[in-house]
């Protein structure tokens, strides 16, 4: 999740667009793709857009979640730059109305990584925006999530345990399928045989069986399911829980003796149980399959390198539930725009959880069909710590902003 804070300075977006700016003349557009692509992983991007202008083309990077523009190129590098993505994407070059999906391999790309690549038309011409998948090594451990320590002993307590439903919600790009991997790093164990059902296969593990869910053949999650059930597994993860098929076989498989990992979006962790309920799922096996449900968000953290610390103003104390009074005694600290963060005074992100464990009192009230609300408050009566208190807890141990606090804080209305 963190941004090397050397290859953003040797890479700063100012001296990209004038490597790339210098370059195209030299090498021409077709090879400036290839250098594109190794500036973007090198710089921890997850996605590039490239999107023609009345003029040319204009090239984003993603990186912390944010888009960058790095360069413009001229009308005559839109064709070539275009035609070399879509060949290595082994997509039609000579279709440019309607939208195509590609993947360029990590055998073109000669380094162990995979691009997913969607193109698409517009008004001034045909648009591409290539996801970067994530580094097939670079498995992130439980403990440098950004989980509290609390949530830490919560968290692996329902992953050991010997059956059930284990959700981790959000919305998209909050980081789940990072979480996900995490649990399977924490599981992965040779006595057991865990199987993978995901769309697309973001990052391939040693010694798990991963398979690749194709729409276009008619073979979906719950086709998926169906015929890994017949395979005595031990974990199954499910890559995302779309649909009222896959959500009650999930869950009944959560219920024979299988612990099931999975995603669904939902705002929070309570809300995921209103979402199985529209699946049709019933609240008695809802409740019998849950073990445990974490709902997440990713923050900015402001940069170590530019910062400075400061005191709250009253209305920041009243934002974050302290005592006016004693601002002096409280330091919160900011981000300074330099050429090391891409002048936004941030640098990498860090997540910020609410971990609802399914205890007996929580099951009850499923079963009771206790509304979300109500559920949350039975949890938070048991310790649970909310999204709004996992993020003011960031702020006060300078991690992020008041700025995010603010900003996350709207998402989910708390």
């Amino acid at each position: 999740m963190n941004v090397s804070e050397s290859s953003a300075d040797n890479f700063r977006h100012e001296a990209l667009r004038d490597e790339l700016t210098e370059l195209l003349d030299v090498i021409g557009p077709g090879p400036l793709a290839d250098l594109l692509l190794e500036r973007a992983f090198e710089l921890h991007a997850t996605d590039i857009h490239i999107e023609p202008t009345t003029d040319g083309l204009r090239l984003r990077l993603r990186v912390d979640g944010l888009l960058h523009e790095i360069a413009r190129l001229p009308q005559s590098a839109v064709l070539p730059m275009i035609s070399r993505l879509k060949l290595m994407a082994g997509m039609d070059i000579t279709e440019r109305r309607l939208a195509q999906d590609g993947h360029i391999s990590r055998a073109v790309l000669k380094q162990p990584r995979d691009i997913r690549v969607g193109s698409g038309p517009t008004i001034y011409g045909e648009r591409i925006v290539l996801r970067l998948m994530p580094d097939e090594h670079s498995f992130t451990r439980l403990d440098d999530l950004g989980l509290e320590s609390h949530q830490i002993r919560t968290l692996r307590n329902c992953l050991h345990a010997p059956y059930g439903l284990i959700l981790v919600v959000g919305p998209v790009g909050c980081g789940k399928s990072t979480s996900v991997y995490s649990f399977l790093r924490e599981l992965n164990d040779p006595q057991k045989s865990i199987v993978t059902i995901e769309d697309p296969v973001e990052r391939r593990v040693e010694d798990i069986c991963q398979i690749q869910v194709d729409p276009k053949i008619n073979f979906h999650f719950a086709d998926a399911l169906r015929c890994v059930l017949r395979q005595d597994p031990d974990i199954m993860m499910v890559g995302e829980i779309r649909d009222a098929e896959t959500a009650q076989i999930a869950c009944r498989s959560a219920l024979t003796g299988v612990l099931v990992l999975s995603t669904l979006h939902a705002n929070n962790t309570t809300a995921a149980i209103d979402v199985l309920q529209n699946f049709g799922v019933p609240r008695m096996v809802i409740a019998d399959c849950l073990r445990g449900i974490m709902s997440q968000r990713l923050v900015l953290k402001v940069c170590n390198q530019k910062r400075e610390t400061y005191h709250p103003d009253e209305v920041t104390c009243r934002m974050l539930d302290l005592d006016p009074a004693q601002s002096e005694s409280v330091n919160l600290v900011r981000g300074i725009p330099s050429d090391c963060n891409f002048h936004t005074g941030y640098s990498g992100r860090t997540g910020i959880y609410e971990i609802l464990d399914v205890s007996r009192e929580v099951r009850q009230g499923i079963l009771r069909g206790d509304s979300a609300t109500e559920l949350s408050q039975i949890a938070q009566l048991e310790g649970m710590q909310t999204l709004g208190q996992a993020i003011r807890n960031k702020v006060l141990s300078g991690v992020t902003s008041i700025n995010q606090f603010h900003d996350t804080m709207l998402t989910f209305g708390e």
